[in-house]
């Protein structure tokens, strides 16, 4: 992704930041599913799995970077280009 290890933290934390305005809502109704997050819009793409997530935001953003977070364990996270 970035080699940049300031840019690399900058992405983490505007996705979790996303995340966060959103927490409650996403908790409450996909527990343990996975959110991929594009920082650029704000969108997120919900699935059961990393590949599932990947597979609906991929439709939206191929090859892209996006950061993947384990709903309700938002240290279960990585930045992933769509595949």
């Amino acid at each position: 992704m970035y080699k940049d290890k300031k840019a690399q933290a900058a992405f983490a934390q505007k996705a979790l930041a996303i995340y966060e305005a959103h927490r409650k809502e996403l908790e409450a109704a996909h527990a343990g599913q996975i959110v991929a997050i594009d920082v650029d819009s704000g969108e997120y793409f919900l699935g059961p799995t990393l590949g599932k997530a990947n597979d609906v935001a991929y439709k939206e953003y191929p090859d892209k970077w996006l950061y993947f977070v384990r709903i309700g364990t938002p240290a279960a996270s990585i930045a992933l280009r769509t595949w």
